[in-house]
């Protein structure tokens, strides 16, 4: 009898114990959390991964390094100096090291970076025009492109020193950044018209940057750097007279550039941002049209020698607008527009304009996809005119006149996966050159081209 009631004792309190966990069991499968999904080389946001645990190392100490690479396949189908098709790309690798983490100092950022640069451009061979194809055109070679300190004092104030490429941070469209063609990065302004192209890809300059934030909705970005990265004359092939990226130029002229930057949006509820800037190269500039005699270049008689001008100068505007963004979030329509003037003595294009529309998620399901046209306008300076019929007079050949060339690209950039992008392309030159003469024929212009091809970002 005892012996039964102790074993109904024992189920009683077992059973006491046991039924909150066995009720609370449901509760518990309600809550628990699914397991996340096994990460793969196509979820990875890197082809590479964890780069066989190099990159967690890194990042322990403050470093962090990244690798891509960009594949442009053009080809030019009509018009043009010929047609045909060419492979170019660049292969970028950048280490930065935040030096709280590694050396205990407070907001500073180091960075290094480095390019390798491969393949055939096609605008020199193909188009000759002015709005060239592809923005990672360029001279082979393997070569330092940054390397620069920057340090953070507060959230409000930071300072830049060192060889920086100042395409990275001047002049710059978020939307306008989606297209193949070179003047959606860098525009033709400055690349045309500063020594070298200025201090932007593939070049880079010694210079100070500074930046200050006085609230959320206003920046000022200044800077001054050396206005020729590898030195030289104004003609000389830049790239080559600095092949490996370590010449450190400092004995010309001085490229003084600043940028008011407004965030801000005349359309209620949807992002804006506005910039209005200016540089100025302290350089001398030769003339497009005349000699230091004051005779035009293209008589017999002349020296050959163009006259100089002190200095150079441009302003410009920027803005990036959202235009309408579908009931929360995901798909949106945005706009771009930049232009920018400069004086028309001195330089071969004296205003240009680029801008566009872009569209997120362009397709049901493909949220990380863009879309875009982008229209681009360059016009020959009345100088650089000026010469050509000058040139018609002496030579009494009739020769085109330059004017104006006219882009239109199309482009969808498919996002992959994570770590690949593919960007179909299309463009269309109106006028190549501003009316460029044919080479293989006298007295025409280049008849109009349209370039097809196919861009691929991968990183690793």
């Amino acid at each position: 009898m005892d012996r039964d009631r102790m074993s109904k004792n024992w189920i009683l309190q077992g059973f006491v114990w046991t039924m909150p966990g066995v009720l609370a069991l449901p509760a518990m499968a309600q809550t628990a959390a699914p397991p996340a999904p096994p990460t793969t080389v196509w979820t990875q946001s890197n082809l590479a991964g964890d780069a066989g645990g190099l990159r967690p190392d890194l990042a322990a100490h403050g470093m962090a390094l990244t690798l891509q690479d960009t594949e442009n396949l053009l080809g030019n189908v009509a018009g043009g100096v010929r047609q045909g098709a060419t492979l170019q790309g660049v292969a970028t690798a950048t280490l930065q090291i935040d030096t709280a983490k590694a050396l205990g100092l407070p907001g500073g950022t180091f960075d290094v970076s480095a390019l390798q640069i491969h393949g055939r451009s096609l605008s020199p061979s193909y188009l000759d025009n002015l709005q060239t194809a592809n923005g990672t055109e360029a001279d082979d070679a393997t070569r330092l492109w940054e390397l620069w300190y920057d340090q953070r004092f507060g959230g409000v104030l930071d300072v830049k020193l060192g060889q920086q490429s100042i395409d990275q941070e001047f002049l710059v469209s978020k939307y306008s950044a989606l297209f193949v063609n070179t003047m959606a990065g860098w525009p033709l302004i400055p690349s045309d018209d500063l020594y070298a192209g200025g201090p932007a890809y593939p070049l880079a300059a010694l210079g100070a940057r500074l930046q200050a934030k006085p609230n959320a909705k206003v920046t000022l970005l200044a800077g001054v750097f050396d206005d020729n990265p590898p030195g030289g004359a104004f003609a000389n092939d830049p790239q080559s007279r600095d092949a490996g990226g370590t010449r450190f130029n400092l004995n010309t002229g001085a490229l003084i550039i600043a940028e008011l930057q407004l965030a801000s949006s005349p359309l209620p509820g949807l992002s804006g941002g506005y910039k209005l800037g200016f540089w100025v190269d302290t350089a001398s500039f030769p003339d497009q049209a005349i000699d230091r005699a004051g005779l035009s270049l293209a008589n017999p008689t002349s020296s050959g020698n163009p006259a100089q001008h002190r200095g150079n100068y441009s302003l410009y505007g920027v803005a990036d607008q959202t235009l309408w963004q579908a009931k929360g979030g995901g798909r949106s329509l945005n706009g771009f527009a930049r232009i920018m003037g400069a004086p028309a003595d001195r330089n071969l294009v004296d205003v240009f304009f680029n801008g566009g529309l872009t569209l997120t998620e362009p397709l049901p399901g493909r949220d990380k996809d863009s879309a875009g046209i982008d229209l681009g306008i360059a016009h020959v300076s009345s100088r650089a005119a000026a010469l050509d019929r000058a040139t018609v007079l002496f030579s009494g050949i009739d020769t085109p006149i330059r004017g104006t060339e006219i882009l239109v690209e199309l482009t969808y950039q498919a996002q992959i996966t994570p770590w690949l992008q593919v960007q179909p392309d299309a463009q269309f030159i109106l006028n190549p050159g501003g009316g460029m003469r044919n080479p293989a024929v006298p007295g025409q212009r280049l008849q109009d081209e349209v370039v097809l091809g196919v861009r691929t970002n991968v990183t690793f």
